[in-house]
């Protein structure tokens, strides 16, 4: 998949972890599962370092279910012990049924009663199949499935704008601008402001800011020997100054 390794910069460091696609006809409402899991030694800790994707997230652990807003900077867990995490990267379509205001969320999470998810994906993810986790993890991917399709509606007109927006993003690294979404999806860029601010919680221009930032990441951590002034002509960035400058701001540390 293209997207397979978009989000974690250390791929190395992680444990275990698996993203499976969408179910075609539930593609409208999330775009994958991703599953962590990890079994460390005593006295060891794994950093995991990510840059989310302007998105929110549901997430399943052993004891509750978490949506976790639209992050502005890098995530940072330290993984211990034996554990699993089973989450859906949501699409902007799903968001209004799980929450009336993702911007309230921004860089935060809230903790959902939803009985009728946790209870089976945390049997599945708990059980002891006696395989490499493949079997586990199929199960948890049924369950999860099955929740998704009853309990998030097919999404309307307006909230299927919002994912084209998305897809927009995704697909076009030379889309920078919020003029050229709005005009390429026929609607005013104020119009466009408030899809994205209701169906993601942050403006349109953050997220394609964010888009272009995991690409330069990405870009820069699988071809070492790529010049970062070529990446940010590339990528809409004024200059090697400006896109260090967001590296910086949102991951801490510079393109170098």
């Amino acid at each position: 998949m293209q997207q397979q390794w978009r989000g974690p910069l250390y791929p190395a460091r992680l444990p275990s972890f698996h993203r499976v696609p969408a179910p075609a006809l539930l593609a409208d409402r999330f775009r994958w599962f991703w599953i962590p899991e990890w079994d460390l030694a005593a006295g060891r800790t794994s950093r995991q370092e990510v840059l989310p994707f302007p998105a929110l997230n549901l997430v399943i652990e052993q004891d509750c279910v978490r949506l976790y807003g639209p992050a502005t900077r890098r995530s940072v867990r330290d993984l211990q012990g034996t554990g699993w995490a089973f989450g859906l990267l949501l699409r902007p379509a799903a968001v209004p049924f799980l929450c009336p205001d993702p911007g309230a969320l921004k860089d935060a999470s809230t903790a959902l009663e939803l009985p009728g998810l946790r209870t089976p994906v945390t049997a599945a993810m708990e059980s002891k199949a006696n395989d490499d986790g493949g079997a586990r993890r199929a199960a948890a991917v049924a369950a999860a499935s099955a929740w998704v399709e009853t309990a998030l509606p097919t999404p309307p007109p307006e909230s299927l704008l919002a994912n084209r927006f998305e897809d927009l993003i995704e697909a076009d690294p030379s889309l920078t601008r919020v003029d050229q979404a709005a005009d390429l999806l026929g609607v005013s860029v104020r119009s466009l402001q408030r899809i994205a601010r209701k169906h993601v919680g942050l403006p349109p221009l953050a997220m394609i800011r964010r888009y272009r930032l995991q690409e330069a990441a990405d870009r820069l951590r699988t071809d070492p020997d790529l010049g970062i002034a070529d990446v940010a002509a590339e990528l809409g960035y004024a200059d090697h100054a400006h896109l260090t400058d967001v590296f910086r701001e949102v991951l801490g540390f510079t393109p170098s």
